[in-house]
C-alpha cells in the first residue's frame, strides 16, 4: 500500500506542476484575473484558476491508482468534489450569489452524508450525548462540512495559506489512517492531496503567479472534511494503539485555524450588524499584514503556530475532549489578541507620524 500512497502522491505532484502553466497562459489569454480591490493583499491581477489543476490531478492520480472494488467511498467524494469544483469555477469567473454557492455547497455535503454515509453519529459524551438518531446525524454532519468547506475558502487571502494548511492538515490525517489500516483509502486521498497541493505551493509563493481561487479553497475544503469526519468516527468505533480517546477534539484541533478564523469574522460581522457572508478584512492574516509582516511571513508563523498546536493536542489528548478544547480555544484566542494589539498600536504610532 506504501507503493500506492508514493505513487499517487507523485501522479498528483507531476500533473498538477505540468498543467499549472497552461492555466496561467489561457488565463492571461482570456483575461481571467483577480484584480486587485481594497479587500485583497495584493497588488496585481493574478489568475485564479489553480483549482482546476488540482482536480484534474487529484481525480486522475485516484482514479488510477485506488482499489474502488474494494471500497465505493472515493466515487462519493469524486461526485462531490466535481459539484464544488464547477461552483467554484463559475464563482471564479463569473462571481456566485452567495445563496447559490451555499446550495450548491450543501447539495456537495449531501452526496458524501446520505449517499457515502460519511457521517458523525456520535458525540462521544460531549454534553453527555453519545449516539445521534439518522436525522439529526445527518443534518450536523452536512452543517460540519459546510462549515469546514467555507473556514478554507475563507482562510485563501494571502500567498501560500490555504495550500501550506491543507498539506499540514492532510499530512496529520493522512499519517494516522496509514497507522491503522495500511490499506486505507482515506489515507490514499490525503496523500493525493498533498501532492497537488505542494505542487501547487511553487506557483502560489510569493511572488505569486496563480492563486487557488474559490475553485481550489472549495475543493480542498471537503475533502478535508472528508478526512476530518472519518477520522472522528474511526476513532470512535475501532480498536488500535493508535486511537485517541478525545478523536472530536483531536479531529476539530487539526483544522482549528481556519475554524476559528471563520467563526471570529462571522462574528465581528454579526456585531457589526453585516451579513456574514460579507467580504472583509477582519481575518487573522490580514492582522498579521498590518502588524508589517509579508505574505510569506504571515503564512510561515500561521502555519507554525498550527503545527505546534497540533503537536500539543496529541501529545496530551489524553487530557479528555474538554480540557483539550480549552487548550485549543484558549491559544486561538491568545493569538488573535495579541495580533490585535500589536496591530492597534503599530496603526497609532503611524498616525502619531504623520
Amino acid at each position: 500500500m506504501i507503493q500506492s500512497l508514493f505513487s499517487s502522491l507523485i501522479t498528483s505532484l507531476v500533473l498538477t506542476f505540468v498543467i499549472i502553466p497552461s492555466l496561467i497562459t489561457v488565463a492571461k489569454v482570456k483575461k481571467l484575473y483577480d484584480e486587485p480591490n481594497e479587500r485583497t493583499s495584493h497588488s496585481d491581477s493574478i489568475p485564479t484558476l489553480g483549482g482546476v489543476a488540482f482536480y484534474v490531478a487529484i481525480v486522475f492520480s485516484l482514479t488510477f491508482w485506488a482499489d474502488f472494488s474494494s471500497d465505493s467511498i472515493l466515487q462519493y467524494v469524486i461526485a462531490s468534489m466535481t459539484i464544488v469544483t464547477f461552483i467554484g469555477l463559475k464563482d471564479d469567473l463569473l462571481e456566485l450569489e452567495a445563496f447559490h454557492k451555499l446550495m450548491g455547497q450543501m447539495f456537495a455535503a449531501m452526496v458524501l452524508v446520505i449517499w457515502a454515509d460519511i457521517r458523525i453519529t456520535s458525540l462521544y459524551g460531549i454534553f453527555g450525548i453519545n449516539e445521534l438518531p439518522y436525522i439529526i446525524s445527518v443534518i450536523f454532519s452536512i452543517f460540519t462540512i459546510l462549515v469546514i468547506v467555507n473556514s478554507f475558502n475563507l482562510i485563501d487571502g494571502i500567498n501560500g495559506l490555504s495550500a501550506s494548511i491543507g498539506i499540514l492538515s492532510s499530512l496529520s490525517f493522512g499519517i494516522w489512517f496509514y497507522l491503522i489500516d495500511p490499506h486505507s483509502q482515506m489515507a490514499l486521498l490525503s496523500f493525493t492531496l498533498v501532492g497537488a497541493l505542494v505542487a501547487f505551493l511553487r506557483y502560489n509563493i510569493t511572488p505569486a503567479k496563480i492563486f487557488m481561487g474559490d475553485t481550489g479553497s472549495l475543493l480542498l475544503g471537503i475533502v478535508i472534511s472528508v478526512l476530518a469526519i472519518k477520522f472522528i468516527e474511526l476513532n470512535g468505533h475501532i480498536q488500535s494503539p493508535y486511537t485517541f480517546q478525545s478523536g472530536p477534539a483531536l479531529g476539530m484541533g487539526v483544522i482549528a485555524y481556519p475554524l476559528f478564523d471563520l467563526l471570529r469574522s462571522f462574528s465581528i460581522r454579526i456585531a457589526k450588524g453585516h451579513s456574514p457572508f460579507k467580504p472583509d478584512r477582519n481575518h487573522i492574516h490580514h492582522l498579521m499584514l498590518d502588524n508589517g509582516f509579508s505574505h510569506s511571513k504571515s503564512t510561515f508563523l500561521i502555519v507554525l503556530f498550527n503545527l505546534i498546536l497540533i503537536v500539543l493536542i496529541f501529545t496530551f489528548n489524553k487530557l479528555g475532549t474538554y480540557v483539550i478544547g480549552i487548550i485549543i480555544m484558549g491559544l486561538l484566542l491568545s493569538f488573535a489578541f495579541v495580533l490585535k494589539y500589536f496591530s492597534k498600536r503599530r496603526l497609532a504610532r503611524l498616525n502619531t507620524k504623520m
